[in-house]
């Protein structure tokens, strides 16, 4: 560790957790400590994660308090804080959940548990937005617990997607899908059936498609200090989407924006709700009507959220004058104009289905306007390059082999 008066301990092996890893190598010269249940290539390929402590209970509630705690004995040093910061939403509802347990050892910003579930549930979310004009698809209900037909009246195509994300993942099947697209009754009661069938007993939404291919999909982040001051706000357009049936609604490429009226609209509902710390807005542009409508905020930095970084204003950086220094920042709007990716570019280049985006990536990359944070320059693992270069490839095959 550096003679930084702060130790970071991220939560996650992910690409997340690798996207703050670098913030904080980036900024301070740190190696973070991660803590995870199994260790991901994106995190054990690296120079620059070099310490990994792993248990496979970690998503055990008891197990996470204990194990964070050996994890604090084991590296405290004297007169050193330890930020705790959480990269999947299961890592930080624990978190959350455990705040009383763990504010003995850990600093970190993050909502109480009340605001959590209203924010997280997806029914919840919803009548929130509602109730403080923030728009979103037409939406109906359908709970798992229910034994009758989904009969409202609704138009097709829709999406189907769990309101419990966290209770929908803990009992993987085959077939198992992010979000489901379908065309008819008959599908709907198909996906229901399944989804039942795993052990999922929380609604499920069904919700109007909102037409519009990957760049009608819209991306804000925002950070509100531990005072409730809102720090800074982005909104991004996205280039390309994850197009595997797993991974819909993960950015594979977006270039920021700025539109002052949604930033302050989305400002206004998070302070009116006492929001604190890193949301991250999932948008997406309804030509039929010319409004942006929220599909859902995660109560954390997103993956893609690293074009924070790379346009000047370090991720890792507001936790630490925040929660170390205690310094406040001027509201900042994203003005810089970015390209933010993790495919290659030939996947840009080829499938980009709208041409004024795709001439636009074309120029930025051109003007050396774009990051790729997985090719964070500073870390020298020699595997690491071996596996960047397969899944530059990968990538490849994907997007040629599915649409979404």
């Amino acid at each position: 560790m550096t003679n930084h008066p702060f130790i970071p301990i991220l939560i996650g092996t992910d690409m997340n957790a690798y996207n703050m890893a670098i913030s904080f190598h980036e900024q301070y010269g740190i190696r973070p400590i991660l803590v995870g249940k199994e260790p991901l290539s994106f995190t054990r390929l690296s120079s620059i994660t070099t310490t990994i402590e792993l248990n496979k209970n970690l998503p055990d509630r008891k197990v996470f308090v204990s194990f964070l705690k050996e994890i604090a004995a084991k590296y405290r040093e004297d007169g050193k804080k330890f930020i705790l910061i959480g990269t999947n939403d299961l890592y930080v509802r624990m978190i959350i959940e455990n705040k009383d347990a763990l504010k003995e050892d850990f600093v970190f910003n993050y909502i109480d548990e009340p605001l959590m579930n209203d924010l997280l549930v997806k029914s919840n979310f919803y009548q929130l937005c509602a109730e403080h004009g923030i728009d979103t698809p037409a939406t109906y209900y359908y709970s798992c617990k229910s034994d009758e037909l989904f009969e409202d009246e609704v138009m097709f195509p829709v999406i189907i997607k769990p309101s419990n994300g966290v209770q929908y993942y803990k009992n993987p099947f085959e077939g198992m899908q992010k979000v489901y697209k379908v065309h008819s009754y008959e599908e709907i009661h198909s996906v229901i059936e399944t989804i039942k069938a795993s052990g999922y007993r929380e609604d499920l939404i069904i919700q109007d498609f909102i037409p519009g291919d990957d760049t009608y999909m819209w991306d804000s982040v925002f950070y509100i200090n531990s005072k409730g001051k809102t720090e800074l706000i982005t909104f991004a357009q996205v280039v390309l989407q994850e197009h595997t049936m797993t991974a819909i609604g993960n950015y594979t490429a977006l270039i920021t924006r700025f539109n002052e009226e949604v930033m302050m609209k989305l400002k206004g509902f998070l302070e009116a709700v006492n929001y604190v710390g890193y949301a991250n807005f999932d948008l997406k542009y309804d030509e039929r009507d010319g409004k942006f409508k929220v599909f859902e905020v995660n109560i954390r930095q997103g993956r893609s959220s690293y074009y924070i970084t790379s346009c000047g204003h370090n991720m890792a950086k507001y936790f630490v004058d925040d929660l170390v220094y205690d310094q406040e920042k001027p509201l900042t709007l994203l003005k810089e104009k970015f390209l933010f990716t993790v495919v290659p570019k030939i996947v840009l280049k080829k499938f980009v289905k709208n041409r004024e985006i795709r001439n636009e990536v074309k120029s930025l990359l051109r003007q050396k306007k774009f990051a790729n944070p997985l090719f964070y320059k500073n870390d020298r693992h020699l595997k690491r390059k071996l596996y960047l270069f397969a899944r530059q490839i990968n990538y490849y095959r994907k997007y040629k082999n599915s649409q979404w």
